[in-house]
């Protein structure tokens, strides 16, 4: 009976873990979740600010939600799909404007996104050899990406006032070029005013994240193509823009939907009022919900703008990726 108590005790303290085992357990789930638990306020201020919002947003475009419900809104009636057929109804005065407005956006934004990526990635390419002054030249690039919206774009409304503005002055003044001072924030000038801020202001993130992706590319491949014969549109053909095949991927989605959002360059540019010309969705969405009191509406206007940017994206998505696929493999 002894030897039996004895070699059970040795047992036990030969294999600890069998003992230890279970209180083991509880520390080993504690190191599991400490990184869950470390994201939760993140995932709470998500939360709050993104989702929470879009969902209101949601329930608020089946609502008849005017002027006369502003204090309890949960109490305005139902209008189930009458905001959305009135947007979409382009026979309508409603329809009409918004089709209107999309139209302009998506010129706005072709422009914009393909001029911010040809100088950017130009510049980006051009600061490649290494030169005297190529930093300060990188770091004053990046001046207007650098610089907060609002005192950049004020400081082009003031470029682009009729009498004394800076741009008037070098175009009608200096160079000739126009007949008579032109104005630039109303009428059909106002978008190319608009494109103009627009790219100044969307450039310098393309060149920076063209630069950082030319680091990739090693240096031997240009020694041998120069090797053999091949010139510099050859090099760029032929080796720099397949490399940057998957951050121009990444860049151009990003620019699109930054640029087909942006509200603060229209609204800091025109005011609450944009002109026709330059009468972009974000701005018409603001209109319709806090100038006409039509919270409905607009809410199902900026649901309909969701589902275009989500149908876009996976679309684009889609086309480069499968594109991408042979090369891969």
């Amino acid at each position: 009976m002894t030897t039996t108590v004895t070699e059970q005790a040795a047992v036990r303290k030969e294999s600890p873990g069998a003992a230890d085992g279970p209180r083991r357990r509880p520390g080993r789930i504690r190191r599991i979740g400490l990184p869950y638990l470390l994201l939760l306020p993140a995932l709470i201020l998500e939360l709050l600010v993104h989702l929470v919002p879009m969902v209101i947003g949601i329930v608020m475009s089946f609502k008849e939600l005017t002027q006369f419900y502003i204090r309890d809104w949960g109490t305005a009636p139902w209008a189930g799909l009458d905001n959305y057929a009135m947007s979409v109804d382009f026979n309508a005065p409603v329809g009409e404007a918004l089709l209107h407005s999309f139209l302009v956006t998506v010129a706005f934004t072709l422009l914009s996104v393909g001029l911010c990526w040809l100088i950017g990635t130009a510049a980006a390419i051009s600061m490649q050899d290494t030169f005297r002054g190529r930093g300060l030249l990188r770091a004053l690039f990046l001046v207007p990406y650098a610089l907060p919206v609002y005192a950049a774009v004020i400081t082009w409304v003031f470029m682009f006032q009729h009498d004394n503005g800076l741009v008037n002055h070098v175009l009608h003044d200096q160079l000739h070029l126009t007949d008579k001072p032109s104005f630039w924030l109303i009428g059909d000038n106002s978008f190319y005013a608009l494109l103009t801020v627009s790219v100044w202001k969307g450039w310098p993130f393309a060149f920076l994240i063209v630069m950082a992706g030319l680091q990739n590319i090693p240096r031997e491949l240009y020694e041998a193509a120069a090797l053999d014969g091949a010139g510099v549109w050859q090099q760029i053909r032929r080796i720099t823009l397949p490399s940057l095949s998957a951050v121009n991927q990444v860049l151009v989605l990003v620019l699109f939907l930054w640029t087909f959002n942006d509200f603060n360059t229209p609204y800091v540019l025109f005011g609450k009022a944009a002109p026709e010309a330059a009468d972009l969705v974000s701005v018409h969405i603001y209109q319709a919900s806090f100038v006409t009191w039509n919270f409905g509406a607009g809410s199902a206007m900026s649901v309909l703008l969701l589902l275009f940017l989500l149908i876009v994206t996976g679309v684009y998505l889609a086309v480069t990726s499968r594109g991408r696929r042979p090369a891969d493999a």
